[in-house]
């Protein structure tokens, strides 16, 4: 295989990675082709002639696949954000081959050790991949979108979540794709295959037994009725006080009156103005019924003011309350939300309002309301298992139910919805709670603990989705339990430790 088709190859195998996280069209994860095109990245490493070869196939491999992935920041910079199409275009690519180095280096190192013992050989990877993806998620502020363990929440591997999260998911798929990329048809007469067949199967068996024991002595509560509002507001008018403002304000306020169920939810920025911008009165008009009545309230809106700082924030009400509750967005989008240091000159090249956001606490308190405990996250923040862990961390405060408030609409008619959906229903499967989704454009929708999508709403239309939740409590998961005290620590030492051993046992092959 000559040096071009291995590149070419690397290149296919990282965009038949992507279309495996959400396929276009249909939104489904595709939990085979993620581990099938890792094992064809093993392939043309293997085939690699050295580090360098290597590292090039990992990075090409990485950057076809994120590039592919989250394309769709072209139409927030460009679409929405009034960049320049080319320079909006060359900005995902140098976002994605930027990240994409983490794999390069990854890849490096795996044909540096040049491991000759194949089971050593897949565990030494996973590890490495591991790293790379822990990398991504969490240095240079995060983005962890497109993890692959995110195609695997509705495959043979998702029962592992509750037990090691999605990162430890992908961790697993990528060892199962190294031991395929490695298989000889002679292999078939090996005692040793067979045995490794029985333990996985054996391991794969005890792990869905343990969680089905986790799931009997959960505890799930009566049924609340849910009033989703998804008010399709076209993102190019939002922010406009001629056009979308003002039809925000109206039709919110409308289904904020005129709601009668249990629970009320509108998504992020749903009113779009701060309190001190709003009519006199109508903040209070729309809430009244929730400050005095049975019902609750959860309210998307900006709050904060030139001196004090704005706040990305959600507002609860309920009766009983001295005060509204109060969540504030802990984890802000990097230009959207924040401007990193030395780089205000790109987000003055671009038209987004409400750019610079102040940062709230990491864990903060639920809004407690009746038997339930509910725990806010907003936009992308649930893509950081590892934070909403934090919530854990107290098991007397622990939350019941978790309720995500969106506008993903930055993203048009894009496969970042469906993306957006997967990663909702794994952290369901990581905490073992229903996920409750409210957004601008969709995907509005209901995900039980088990984390399947019980009711949803038609992207892109102004409804609101009546359905049923059932809030759960009951003992955390272990992913929850160990995340919570010591975020994604384990999982670094795990890797790095085994990378370490197999860097000593190289030393010493060579020096023995």
């Amino acid at each position: 295989m000559s040096a071009g088709v291995r590149l070419l190859v690397a290149l296919l195998a990282g965009l038949a990675q992507a279309l495996s996280i959400a396929l276009p069209g249909s939104g489904e994860p595709l939990w085979w082709l993620q581990i099938a095109s890792l094992a064809v990245l093993v392939r043309v490493l293997d085939a690699a002639p050295g580090r360098r070869a290597a590292a090039w196939l990992g990075w090409v491999f990485a950057t076809a696949w994120l590039t592919a992935t989250f394309w769709w920041l072209f139409i927030s910079m460009h679409t929405y954000g009034g960049l320049a199409a080319p320079l909006a275009a060359l900005a995902v690519l140098a976002l994605a081959a930027f990240l994409a180095s983490y794999y390069a280096i990854v890849s490096a190192c795996f044909k540096a050790l040049a491991l000759i013992h194949r089971a050593q050989s897949a565990l030494v990877f996973a590890a490495l991949w591991l790293l790379a993806e822990l990398a991504r998620g969490q240095w240079w502020t995060g983005f962890p979108w497109g993890a692959g363990g995110y195609a695997h929440v509705d495959g043979p591997l998702a029962r592992l979540a509750p037990f090691v999260g999605v990162y430890g998911i992908g961790a697993v798929a990528v060892w199962l794709a190294a031991h395929l990329a490695q298989w000889r048809r002679s292999d078939l007469r090996r005692p040793a295959l067979w045995l490794g067949v029985a333990a996985v199967a054996v391991l794969w068996q005890a792990a869905g037994m343990a969680r089905q024991d986790m799931q009997a002595r959960l505890i799930v509560h009566a049924p609340l009725s849910l009033a989703l509002l998804q008010g399709n507001i076209p993102q190019d008018e939002k922010f406009q006080p001629g056009s979308g403002v003002p039809l925000a304000l109206a039709w919110y306020g409308d289904a904020l009156k005129a709601a009668t169920a249990d629970l009320v939810v509108a998504p992020e920025t749903a009113i779009p103005l701060l309190p001190q911008d709003l009519a006199p009165g109508y903040l209070q008009g729309v809430t009244q019924r929730y400050r005095t009545g049975s019902q609750a309230l959860l309210l998307g809106m900006p709050l904060g003011d030139a001196r004090a700082g704005y706040t990305n924030s959600v507002l609860g009400f309920a009766a009983g309350q001295s005060a509204p509750y109060e969540y504030d967005k802990h984890h802000l989008v990097p230009f959207g939300e924040f401007i990193p240091p030395l780089l205000r000159w790109f987000t003055e090249m671009m038209k987004i309002p409400l750019g610079d956001f102040r940062r709230g606490a990491l864990g903060q308190p639920s809004f407690v309301w009746g038997r339930e405990r509910i725990a806010p996250n907003i936009c992308y923040e649930d893509l950081f298992g590892e934070e909403l862990a934090a919530r854990f961390a107290d098991p007397a405060h622990a939350p019941t139910l978790m309720v995500n408030l969106s506008n993903i609409g930055w993203f048009g008619d894009s496969v970042a919805l469906p993306q957006h959906l997967a990663i909702s229903r794994m952290r369901a499967l990581e905490f073992e709670r229903p996920m409750v989704r409210a957004t601008n454009t969709g995907a509005t929708a209901v995900i039980d603990h088990a984390g399947q999508v019980s009711a949803r709403l038609a992207p892109f239309t102004r409804a609101v989705l009546a359905t049923q939740v059932r809030g759960v409590h009951g003992e955390a998961t272990p992913y929850a339990r160990w995340a919570g005290r010591w975020g994604l620590l384990p999982l670094w030492l795990l890797a790095a430790a085994v990378v370490l051993a197999a860097c000593i046992r190289r030393w010493r092959r060579n020096n023995g």
